[in-house]
């Protein structure tokens, strides 16, 4: 029989949004009932890296004092970025960059190495539900798609943004061959432009160049005002005649049923290798 002791942590950015953080514990909600009844997992938490408790080192110290021996980790984050590469291993004790280390003091961010090993899973493009996620919300605005094209607006980031646009560039493509758009651009909207709402017009303007109606799709987590009211939707309210050249709606990624499926099957294949 098993001597391990397993626990899931749900990781994410974090947000100063209410509205963010709650769609992140809906999540958990969401997975909880099906891991917990089918996997020798034994509980499930949620941890955000900054902006609010609980933190990443607050849920560690939690499992360590349930006895918990081994804990699978799901970094609810969508593609490479230094907080995924970088950040979340150092705070487990898993990477000792001191260039990394300071920037966390910095942000006040915890490090703690736990007694429990710890087990990081792939992040949420390893999964291949990003594209089915971006079709469904396009098709839900599109009204004739050969006169739009689709504009894609994520958060950014400046160490792997050739990785950022590869994912970008595949998904709208395809969204293009599913529905027959044959236009697109992307945009940030994150730190990499200084949350400015000027790039996201001039990526819609670049679409509206070669059609008449640009689809703005959001590629965020999930809904945080800053970025899909503020930063968007101001970005969306300076391109001329907006009102019936752009087909926006300020969603998000979550909730998704087949993100929750991901989430509950690599956490399940995880637990079932550890001894």
């Amino acid at each position: 029989m098993s001597q391990s002791k397993i626990g899931l942590l749900l990781v994410n950015h974090g947000s100063r949004s209410e509205t963010w953080r709650n769609t992140l514990l809906d999540l958990e909600n969401r997975v909880r009932e099906n891991i917990l009844s089918d996997s020798p997992i034994e509980t499930i938490k949620t941890a955000f890296m900054e902006y609010t408790e609980p933190s990443i080192a607050t849920r560690m110290k939690e499992f360590d004092n349930e006895n918990f021996t081994d804990i699978i980790i799901v970094p609810i984050f969508l593609t490479i970025s230094p907080h995924s590469f970088d950040d979340i291993p150092t705070i487990l004790g898993q990477k000792d960059d001191p260039k990394v280390i300071e920037e966390l003091k910095s942000e006040k961010i915890e490090r703690y190495t736990p007694k429990a090993k710890t087990h990081i899973t792939p992040l949420l493009d390893f999964s291949n539900t990003l594209p089915g996620n971006i079709l469904r919300r396009s098709k839900a605005l599109s009204k004739n798609p050969e006169t739009e094209g689709i504009v894609l607006i994520g958060y950014g980031d400046e160490t792997y943004d050739k990785e950022w646009a590869e994912l970008f560039n595949k998904v709208a493509e395809h969204v293009k061959q599913s529905i027959g758009i044959s236009e697109h651009s992307y945009g940030w909207c994150g730190h990499i432009v200084h949350y400015n709402s000027d790039e996201t017009t001039k990526a819609i303007n670049k679409v509206l160049e070669k059609k008449d109606t640009a689809i703005v799709i959001p590629v965020l987590v999930a809904y945080d005002e800053m970025f899909q009211k503020h930063v968007i939707g101001r970005g969306i309210n300076k391109v001329e005649n907006h009102q019936e050249k752009v087909l926006y709606n300020p969603d998000s990624i979550l909730p998704d049923e087949d993100i929750e499926n991901w989430v509950i099957n690599i956490s399940k294949d995880y637990a079932n290798k550890i001894p």
